[in-house]
């Protein structure tokens, strides 16, 4: 029995033994896995964290307080026109022919100028016409010639007509070169001659302002106008600082001159009227 217990004690004995050379073996062997190459020291080994995975930045644009200023256009200047220019033009006089058809007369004149042979008595037979009055209303030279073109008898008289009608019947001769100035400034008509391109226009029969007692309130089926018997129509063929140039119909040759500030101011009271043409 004794005997039994001791053999027991050593079996015990050399099983410990056993476990505790195998694992001195064990944490040798780790230690020395754990060893830097180079310093020969242990190193702690851990299990490396991931990282946190960062959002690209933005890069920030520092703000500024002042609004970033529009380019200025530069205007372009017109050059300053001449002070005086003349231009030779064709002369068409309306007697005897049409002493009422100087805006006839005129435009014969334009168009010639223009390249085309115009003839006053075809002009004024195609020229449309409305009654002096009728049915109590009286023809308004807007719609076209009002009255009678050929002779000024009291009994059938005639007054005028105004600028559409009568770039009316240029475009039938010119088509889309015929420009309808009206209302322009006087500046605008100054232009027109520098580029060698005369000018119809409405003004007074002297040129000069017509007085208030001259202008009547004119009673048509468009409406209420205003007219003058005093009203004449010429072909501006050039300027200067004193004088307006001009194909006067009623005169025997062309180049008639007038003061230019009172020319102005008559054509003015008309309504600024003025044709011309362009290009071709």
């Amino acid at each position: 029995m004794n005997s039994g217990i001791k053999n027991a004690g050593i079996i015990f004995l050399i099983l410990l033994s056993v476990i505790l050379l195998m694992t001195h073996l064990v944490v040798k062997e780790y230690v020395i896995a754990a060893k830097s190459p180079r310093s020969g020291e242990s190193q702690r080994v851990t299990v490396p964290s991931e990282k946190k995975k960062q959002k690209p930045q933005t890069p920030k644009v520092p703000k500024t307080s002042q609004k970033p200023q529009p380019k200025k256009e530069v205007k372009k200047q017109d050059k300053p026109l001449p002070k005086e220019i003349h231009l030779i033009e064709p002369f068409v006089s309306q007697k005897p022919e049409l002493p009422n058809g100087c805006e006839i007369s005129s435009l014969a004149m334009l168009l010639r100028s223009a390249g085309i042979s115009a003839d006053k008595m075809v002009l004024a037979d195609q020229m449309p016409k409305v009654p002096f009055s009728s049915g109590g209303y009286n023809g308004n030279p807007n719609e076209g010639f009002v009255g009678n073109m050929y002779h000024g008898s009291k009994d059938n008289p005639g007054l005028a007509v105004y600028h559409r009608p009568v770039a009316n019947l240029a475009r039938q001769y010119l088509g889309n070169r015929v420009e309808d100035l009206t209302g322009s400034s006087w500046s605008e008509i100054e232009k027109q001659i520098v580029a060698g391109r005369p000018v119809w226009v409405i003004t007074s029969i002297n040129f000069q302002p017509v007085p208030e007692s001259q202008w009547v309130n004119w009673h048509t089926r468009q409406g209420n106008i205003r007219i003058s018997f005093m009203e004449h129509s010429v072909l501006v063929t050039g300027y200067g600082q004193k004088f307006v140039y001009f194909n006067n119909p009623l005169s025997d040759e062309g180049n008639s001159r007038a003061d230019k500030s009172d020319f102005i101011s008559a054509w003015k009271q008309f309504g600024s009227q003025a044709i011309t043409y362009g290009p071709k």
